[in-house]
């Protein structure tokens, strides 16, 4: 071989060498996490959806890179911030507590597996067509938060067999209308009067509370919502100033200086949520991955709060307690 010959030809091997060592080194998979939330009261949340991921092998800075997109309870931001994380290549998009961020990504892609968890039936939502077989590229792990607004109800009854109750959603989610519709069933079905208050905005939220004397409410249901779940300290320090007995969904609240909390564990939907990711990151297709409902639900009652608030909790409610905080 000719001196220039070799020159060139190893010239050119040489130049192709870092295309082919960067296609021998897997690229880290980036996944798309999207809250319609804030991040300040997600903490724990994330943590365990980062516990979930563990539990498959997966480490962000190590092998996995997340990219967090946070809406701030600003609906009309979910497209935009969907349309980044499409941008960005994302390999998954995580929706937690959201069908307005699972409906928003699957508007946009059809390719890109979309995981979620919420707190109402996703068929009726319209995000899968069915819990056994989701088809396309959306799956999840649902709660089924609406059908615990009985059980929910039942317990404030029980609390106060008298009181005049009343339930509080946020008119601009879609988990509104099932709420108010459960709520009203199960006021009937035991008897009592029912007034719904409505709140969108945190503004709102201080409206809806200063409206319960006049609507003569004497205790409150939290419908399970992401604002209401960002605005959590707002909604305790509320109800304890106006000495309302109030029920959530989220133990979260109950910890904070809520009276009680009755609804799915949200750290381990979360922590579901982390592990059906990394199974999607393995390779596993979001059609084959059937809807998870939860099975993990707790009542928790919060003494202190009853003590200040001056309600007595009778023994057999307590009883059936799954944590008392005294």
């Amino acid at each position: 071989m000719r001196r220039r010959e070799f020159i060139v030809t190893v010239g050119g091997a040489a130049a192709a060498w870092p295309l082919v060592a960067r296609a021998q080194q897997p690229a880290t998979p980036v996944i798309g996490y999207l809250h319609l939330g804030s991040p300040g009261t997600r903490r724990d949340q994330v943590a365990a959806f980062h516990k979930g991921l563990n539990e498959l092998g997966f480490a962000e800075g190590r092998n996995v890179a997340v990219e967090y997109r946070w809406a701030d309870n600003e609906y009309g931001r979910l497209a935009e911030l969907v349309a980044d994380l499409i941008h960005r290549r994302v390999s998954v998009i995580v929706a937690p507590a959201g069908i307005p961020a699972t409906k928003a990504a699957k508007a946009l892609t059809t390719t890109i597996p979309i995981v979620f968890s919420t707190s109402v039936d996703p068929v009726e939502a319209g995000v899968v067509p069915s819990l056994n077989r989701p088809g396309g590229n959306v799956t999840g792990i649902t709660d089924m938060g609406v059908d615990v607004v009985a059980k929910q109800l039942g317990l404030l009854h029980e609390l106060l067999p008298a009181a005049r109750l009343a339930v509080l959603v946020n008119p601009n989610s879609p988990v509104a209308e099932p709420t108010i519709m459960d709520a009203q069933s199960a006021a009937s079905a035991i008897g009592r009067p029912i007034e719904v208050l409505t709140a969108g905005t945190k503004l709102d939220i201080d409206a809806a509370f200063a409206s319960l004397e006049q609507k003569r409410a004497d205790a409150l249901l939290i419908a399970n919502d992401a604002l209401f779940t960002t605005r959590l300290v707002q909604l305790v320090t509320l109800a304890i100033r106006r000495a309302v007995p109030t029920i959530y969904s989220q133990r979260e609240f109950t910890e904070a200086g809520g009276l009680m909390s009755y609804g799915s564990s949200v750290i381990d939907r979360e922590r579901q949520l982390g592990v059906y990711t990394g199974r999607i990151l393995k390779g596993e297709k979001p059609a084959d991955l059937p809807v998870l409902r939860a099975t993990r639900f707790e009542f928790v009652v919060n003494l202190q709060t009853a003590k200040t608030i001056d309600v007595d909790v009778p023994p057999t409610l307590l009883a059936r307690a799954d944590e008392v905080i005294e």
